[in-house]
């Protein structure tokens, strides 16, 4: 047994004096970068709200008659301008009433100038029957007319006084009439114009409702045209955090048409009465015309709603691997170390993080590409 552990023991030391030494410890690169830290700053209150975005103008084109459907000119998709003629009715019996309607205007024109001739011949009777009731009168007093002959006078003045009146009433209703067959013929063109239904703005046919041969009644929908020049983005925010929007201030909307994650800026055009169904309001938010959108499209509006302490970092200081972000935090020796980290909303140059980094740590801004962890950083100027 002893001779066992003299020869192991041997031959331990043989393999300890045969191996390579170890390379000797590197001291760590060193690099000049720019340090920050992770601070508590105010960041505004936000809330998102989902919703879809519709055209801000829509119109639904109407019938306003009773009549045949004779011709539809645009389809689904189609762009019109507008006073551009959409559907045509049959209008042949509007027409025949206009004609009707003309018929009788033409007529009043011509009461009226025979009641106005009347009035005349009736005031020429006046004037002549003045005339003569003035001479006999005159010849009366002087003994030189009968009396016979002043109420001849008399009653012939008379007549021609109830004559006049009687044609100044029957020139004032055909004055009247006149007024009267003007508007009948006026309406009866708004009535004929009806059996073309015409583009009420520029902008594009949506929903096509009938076809040639069907019947359109009052108020049954034919078309709808919306203005996609103009849109909104339509949320529902419930009553709680209804009350901190008003009409008139800023909201942030992200469209899912659009590539990536891009939020651009709206105005909330209109808070509208609450559903008492959902217990809701809907927002509508104007979107500008710069940003390009199609009705329908699923979107997302950001409510700034006060503020609140957060821990932050600048911006330039995270780094975006995929889909997760970094921060360098600087430890006690100066070495850098390459920390995941959960970052929360941005507010200007500076964005917040939930986890992976305490208040006051300090941290590289703007790392450099070939910083590595366990880097020896000093301050300096960075890149």
């Amino acid at each position: 047994m002893k001779r066992f552990l003299i020869a192991f023991s041997i031959a331990t030391l043989t393999a300890a004096c045969s191996a390579p030494p170890s390379p000797p410890r590197t001291a760590p690169s060193q690099a000049s970068v720019t340090l920050a830290r992770v601070e508590t700053s105010q960041l505004p209150t936000q809330f998102e709200a989902g919703g879809v975005v519709r055209a801000r103008l829509t119109a639904t084109v109407a019938s306003r008659v009773l009549a045949p459907v004779m011709d539809v000119r645009v389809r689904p998709g189609d762009r019109v301008s507008a006073g551009q003629i959409l559907v045509t009715l049959d209008g042949r019996e509007m027409q025949a009433q206009a004609g009707r309607a003309s018929a009788a205007l033409a007529a009043a024109r011509q009461s009226v100038r025979a009641a106005e001739s009347e009035k005349l011949a009736a005031d020429a009777d006046l004037t002549l029957a003045t005339t003569s009731f003035d001479r006999i009168n005159g010849l009366y007093a002087r003994r030189s007319a009968t009396r016979s002959e002043l109420d001849e006078a008399t009653a012939a003045l008379q007549t021609a006084r109830a004559r006049a009146t009687g044609a100044e009433a029957r020139a004032a209703e055909a004055a009247a009439s006149l007024t009267a067959a003007e508007a009948a013929s006026n309406a009866a063109a708004i009535s004929a114009s009806y059996a073309v239904v015409a583009a009420p703005f520029a902008g594009q046919v949506t929903e096509r409702f009938v076809d040639p041969g069907s019947m359109a009644a009052p108020g049954a929908p034919l078309l709808t045209v919306e203005d996609t020049s103009l849109h909104r983005l339509e949320v529902s925010v419930d009553e709680v955090r209804a009350g901190g929007i008003v009409a008139g201030q800023r909201a942030g909307f992200s469209l899912d048409s659009a590539p990536g994650e891009t939020w651009h800026e709206g105005r909330v055009s209109e808070i509208s009465r609450l559903d008492p169904a959902r217990h809701s309001f809907l927002a509508k938010i104007d979107l500008p015309p710069s940003v390009a959108a199609r009705p329908g499209a699923f979107g997302r509006a950001r409510f700034t709603a006060g503020a609140r302490a957060a821990t932050t970092a600048p911006a330039s200081a995270v780094i975006r691997r995929g889909q997760m972000t970094f921060v360098f935090a600087v430890d006690r020796d100066g070495l850098a170390h390459l920390r995941p980290v959960t970052t929360g909303v941005s507010a200007g140059d500076r964005v917040e993080i939930l986890a992976g980094v305490a208040d006051a740590e300090q941290i590289v801004d703007q790392p450099p590409p070939g910083l590595t962890d366990g880097t020896r950083v000093v301050p300096g100027a960075g890149r």
